[in-house]
Formats: structure tokens, C-alpha cells, sequence
């Protein structure tokens, strides 16, 4: 347990630092806002912004559904801030996998106290699974490429059905700046190995997926890297108290402020089905800088999470845990959310940290169907590795692993490799009301161990 003060102390003072550079122009950062407001037509009462979901997937079939998020600005006094915010997302592969979420945010629910819920279900027949410890798992990427050494395109996979709920509480300590957090998550997670029979209802020919090939998670299984009773998942629930210290000057795209937070979060064994429990704390730094009033600003996002006791299964040290989510997924590191372009849970250890660095250039504000509009360009950096390890060198070196036919323990791990991940790539915000913000990046990795690139539609900056 000293280690998990010394931490938190060492992030406190991180965070007193920070109070000193936030009081800074602190004036400035009213009269921008106030300047802004001036400008945008006030909302009032309720107004939603909405999106069609519709893609295609060569393995999960045709995606549809949609997405939703709905304001509530009171008498307008506050706008933009607003007094409830209720987001609905239902989409559905046809194959099965899908997303259904419920997310609600308000700090006038109860007086004094921002109160966050959400609800959420994702039932995935192919989600990604590349091994531990970032590149001392090696990532192959023709075995899931037509070719020579193909074997599968789901080798790198496997079938999960993932079912979260959580609430979370922030209240004042010191002012406005300083407040408290508390709350609860449940987490029920299933795992195994993809069904390729269902993946291959319908098709023929070379669509077929191969039925007699092993993924990456089924050989983790057979060597005892993924434990017996941790192969098919768990249930547990978390405890999170915290500290957050917050200055911007507007939620959803700062110009100016801090955020930071440090959460301790901890899932005892007798709210699981685990062995035992664990505990993890997990710091997050964010800082915005003005440098063009209205039009440019420096944004970076620096974190790390560690784990502190206990032993966490490997189905849940992919969880970060934040004060307040900006998407559906509290995973990483890889993705949209975190490493963009970088393969999603390409980065997974016992700690991880993570740096995101962004510029925002808005080029145009207009007023169009009665709704304030902007339009908003970016260009960002993001890193991030591995800082604490999970136990598999050893318990490779210990099994008689029995590699398929012309391979090695060196196609599959490379101990002692792990580096920094990492990515660049550009984006396009367009914000309605200041709070709506449909968010599309692309951006491309670094390092082929990563993959090639990715592209992301959905709401919202990143931090």
C-alpha cells in the first residue's frame, strides 16, 4: 500500500502545480468565453443532434442503426452549458455483434453534484486480441492477409459479449476547481474462441474463413499464458474515489484550463467471481493552450495506470478508468479513443502510459436550420507503451509449448522489445451548439507491428 500513496501523493503535487499556470490569464479566459456566447444564438429548452449507422464488414455483414444525443439547456442562462445531456446509441451487425448504450450527464439532478450514468452492452463475434505487453507480442500481419503465410483473418480475434454499468458523483471541495469523485462500475465479461461456423453461415469459396486454424487466444489458452480460470471471462465490480481539478473555460473543446484527475479504483474479490481482487490508480493530465483567440489551440493529454495490488485477469487490464467518458469504449490502449491509427488493444500490461498531443484550428462559424455551427481542423501526435508487465516470459520459459509446424517461440514473442506505439493523423469536428461535435480521424501508425492506419466516425474531441 506504500507504493500506491507514494504515487498519489507524487500526482497531488502534479496537480498544485498545475493551479498556479491554470490561474493564468484566468480574466482572458472569461472574456473569450463570454465573447463566444455573444456571438452563438443562446439555446434553450431541449436540442438533439443525430447520425445514421450504416457500414459493412466482409466477416460481420451489414451494420445498422443509429445514434443520438439530446441537450437540455434550461432558460438558456447556462447555454452552453446544459442541465442534462441523455445519449442513445443502438447499432447491430447482422452477424451479431452490435452496441447499445444509454449514457446520461447532468450536475442538476442533484443539487451540488454532477452525476454520470451509463449502461452499456457490446457484443462483439470478432474483437481484437494481439497478446500482452505491447511489442514483445509479436504482431504478424499476414497471417490474416491473403497470401503465402496466411492461416486466418480472424487469427487475431476472438468472441466476446461485454455488459458495463456505472455511475459516477463529482461535488465541490475548494471552489469551482477542486471537487471529489466517487462511483461504482459492474462489469460482466465473456470470452472464447470466434465461431467460425456462424462467421461463415451464407458464404462460399474463398470467403470462407478456415475451421481447423487456432487463433492467438485459443494457443494462449493451450499455454497456459491466459489461465484456466480466467479463459472465459469474469464478473467483478469497482469502487473508484478520486480527485479532479478542473479549469477550462468550455467542456466539450477548451481553449484554455487544466483537467486532471487521480482515480483509485479498486474491485474486491467479494464483488467478483475473481480469485482474488485488485486495485488500480489511474492519473490523467490535460492542459489547453490559446494560440490564436477563437481559432487555434494546443491541446495534449498525458496518462498512466498501474496496477497497485492484487491480480488483475487479463479480460479487465484493458479498463482505464476517467472521471467522464468521451465514447462508448473505456479501453486501450489502440483505437479511436486513445492511440488513433494504432490497431485497437494492441498496448496491453499491468501499467501503461500514454500521451496524446493535438492542434484545433476552427476555419468556420456559421448559423444555419436555426443551430450554431462550427467547423474545426486538427493535426495530432499520440504515444503510448507498456510500463508495467504481465507475467508471460516466464511462463513460456517454464511450458513445453508445442509450436505449430516451422515456427518458434520467436514468431510469437520478442521479450524485452517493448517501446513507445505510436501514430500521427488529422481530423474534422464539426460542432453543433458547441456540445454535438461529430468527430472523423484518420490517422496512420508508425510502426507496422501497430497495423497500417485507421478511420473513425463519432462524437466528440478526444479529451
Amino acid at each position: 500500500m506504500n507504493k500506491v500513496f507514494q504515487i498519489f501523493l507524487t500526482s497531488l503535487f502534479i496537480i498544485i502545480l498545475s493551479v498556479g499556470f491554470a490561474q493564468q490569464g484566468e480574466g482572458d479566459d472569461v472574456e473569450e468565453l463570454e465573447k463566444t456566447i455573444k456571438e452563438d444564438k443562446i439555446k434553450t429548452g431541449w436540442n438533439f443532434g443525430a447520425l445514421p449507422v450504416i457500414s459493412f464488414d466482409s466477416d460481420l455483414g451489414l451494420q445498422l442503426g443509429a445514434l443520438t444525443n439530446l441537450y437540455h439547456y434550461g432558460d438558456g442562462s447556462r447555454y452552453p452549458a446544459y442541465d442534462h445531456s441523455l445519449y442513445l446509441e443502438a447499432s447491430w451487425f447482422l452477424k451479431g455483434s452490435g452496441i447499445f448504450r444509454f449514457y446520461y450527464d447532468s450536475d442538476r439532478l442533484i443539487k451540488g453534484v454532477r452525476t454520470s450514468f451509463d449502461v452499456s452492452y457490446f457484443p462483439d463475434q470478432a474483437f481484437k486480441f494481439f497478446g500482452f505487453n505491447g511489442y514483445e507480442a509479436i504482431y504478424n500481419q499476414n497471417w490474416e492477409e491473403e497470401g503465402s503465410e496466411y492461416k486466418t483473418r480472424v487469427f487475431y480475434r476472438l468472441k466476446r459479449n461485454f455488459f458495463r454499468t456505472k455511475i459516477d458523483f463529482q461535488g465541490k471541495i475548494i471552489g469551482d476547481k477542486f471537487l471529489w469523485l466517487a462511483g461504482v462500475d459492474y462489469y460482466n465479461i465473456s470470452t472464447s474462441p470466434v465461431d467460425v461456423a456462424h462467421l461463415n453461415d451464407g458464404k462460399s469459396g474463398e470467403d470462407l474463413l478456415p475451421d481447423s486454424v487456432a487463433g492467438l487466444y485459443q494457443k494462449y489458452v493451450d499455454w497456459n499464458i491466459i489461465p484456466e480460470p480466467e479463459e472465459d471471462g469474469g464478473m467483478f465490480g469497482v469502487v473508484k474515489i478520486g480527485l479532479v481539478f478542473d479549469t477550462r473555460d468550455n467542456e466539450p473543446n477548451p481553449q484554455r484550463g487544466i483537467w486532471t484527475e487521480i482515480i483509485l479504483a479498486s474491485a474486491p474479490k467479494v464483488f467478483s467471481n475473481m480469485d482474488q481482487g485488485f486495485m488500480k490508480l489511474a492519473i490523467t493530465h490535460r492542459q489547453y493552450f490559446t494560440i490564436v483567440k477563437e481559432r487555434l489551440t494546443f491541446a495534449y493529454r498525458l496518462g498512466a495506470q498501474f496496477n497497485v495490488a492484487g491480480h488483475t485477469p487479463w479480460y479487465a487490464q484493458g479498463i482505464m478508468y476517467y472521471s467522464k467518458m468521451a465514447g462508448a469504449y473505456n479501453e486501450g490502449l489502440g483505437g479511436a479513443k486513445t492511440l488513433r491509427g494504432i490497431q485497437r488493444n494492441r498496448v496491453v500490461g499491468e501499467g501503461i502510459a500514454f500521451g496524446n498531443f493535438e492542434f484545433r484550428w476552427k476555419f468556420w462559424k456559421f448559423y444555419w436550420l436555426k443551430q450554431n455551427f462550427y467547423m474545426a481542423l486538427s493535426g495530432f501526435f499520440d504515444s503510448g507503451r507498456v510500463i508495467q508487465f504481465m507475467d508471460v516470459e516466464s511462463i513460456v520459459n517454464q511450458e513445453n509449448i508445442d509450436y505449430p509446424d516451422g515456427e518458434s517461440q520467436e514468431d510469437y514473442f520478442n521479450f524485452g522489445n517493448e517501446g513507445f506505439h505510436n501514430s500521427a493523423g488529422a481530423g474534422l469536428h464539426i460542432a453543433m451548439n458547441q456540445n454535438f461535435i461529430l468527430a472523423i480521424d484518420y490517422g496512420r501508425a508508425l510502426n507496422e507491428q501497430d497495423g497500417k492506419s485507421g478511420f473513425y466516425v463519432g462524437l466528440n474531441f478526444l479529451f
